[in-house]
């Protein structure tokens, strides 16, 4: 080895051996647990592919990784705590991006969607469908609108909330038809479901899910059509929205990864490599998929694109419908 290269290479050894701890914890990642905070109840199909995902960073990474559920508010009580934790690649994140794209427009969170949290890696769509109750009479899309075309502002549509994706949804649909229909926002799925059982309102909007699919099955709900890029391989005969013309309605509830907003872009890296590792594996693709859910991935700029694209096109819609949570 030459004299200088030979030099060089004592001099970096030793700024090694002195460097501050806080360096060498950066550089070797990870070198303690993991925790992944959940921003829904425990048991949901997002808990479940969050768990899987946990798993599988844990044997990549060769440290233990935690799943905490904290549920609450749509999921900003689960982001705000990602967003105040410390930037270190040890905690994060595991939500859809609603509470970064709707509710920043109705001025209700506690943090900057943009500068106190970092995306990751998307991990995966879940479809929304459209369903029509016993108390429905239609028994498609177009059934729908033509009814409440006949009946303005008689027909219910139910959500999980006020400002939610369902309700993004119902107000293009609306723009985009002509027609008027009555919201019934919810506080959450459980009770919107019985209700939507026992015939409280004529339509729902929610995501696909095992015990959706089986009142479906059962006739107790009849789908009219999803928000999905392409059909459903449960439901193969059930159009998408942008199908039926409807593609700014034709919405899906995309879920990724977070970390905080100072985690140094190579911690960020690893993560967003080893993601899309464990995306791979043939036994998150079934987890994903027994709820129709579909496999995403890509880099963490192509998540903030499609983050930033969805923010900008909800507001528009917000403000065009006038959506208030006052």
């Amino acid at each position: 080895m030459p004299e200088i290269s030979r030099r060089l290479a004592l001099i970096g050894a030793a700024a090694w051996a002195v460097a501050p701890s806080g360096v060498r914890a950066q550089t070797e990642w990870p070198s303690r647990p993991i925790r992944i905070i959940v921003a829904y109840p425990a048991g949901g199909v997002s808990d479940v592919v969050a768990r899987a995902l946990g798993e599988a960073l844990a044997q990549q990474l060769g440290q233990p990784v935690v799943v905490e559920n904290r549920a609450g508010a749509g999921g900003s009580i689960g982001l705000d705590a990602v967003a105040k934790a410390a930037p270190d690649g040890y905690t994060l994140g595991f939500s859809a991006i609603s509470p970064l794209v709707l509710s920043p427009h109705l001025g209700k969170l506690p943090f900057d969607p943009g500068r106190d949290l970092t995306p990751v890696a998307s991990v995966m769509y879940s479809p929304v469908l459209l369903l029509g109750t016993q108390a429905l009479k239609a028994r498609d899309f177009r059934g729908l609108i033509a009814d409440a075309r006949a009946h303005p502002g008689q027909l219910r549509w139910a959500t999980a909330g006020l400002a939610s994706l369902g309700h993004i949804m119902l107000e293009h649909i609306m723009q985009g038809t002509g027609v008027q229909i009555t919201h019934i926002p919810y506080k959450g799925g459980g009770q919107q479901l019985n209700d939507a059982l026992s015939g409280q309102f004529e339509v729902l909007s929610t995501n696909a899910g095992p015990a959706v699919m089986q009142h479906i099955q059962a006739g107790k709900l009849h789908p009219l059509a999803v928000g999905a890029p392409r059909r459903l391989p449960s439901l193969p005969q059930l159009p998408t929205l942008a199908e039926l013309r409807l593609p700014a309605a034709n919405l899906t509830s995309v879920f990724g990864i977070f970390a905080p907003g100072a985690t140094p872009p190579s911690v960020v890296q690893s993560l967003n490599v080893e993601v899309n590792r464990a995306l791979a594996m043939a036994q998150i693709k079934a987890r994903l998929q027994v709820a129709d859910n579909v496999p995403l991935g890509g880099t963490p700029a192509e998540f903030r694109r499609l983050i930033e694209a969805e923010s900008s096109s909800n507001a528009r819609i917000i403000r065009a419908a006038h959506i208030s949570l006052n």
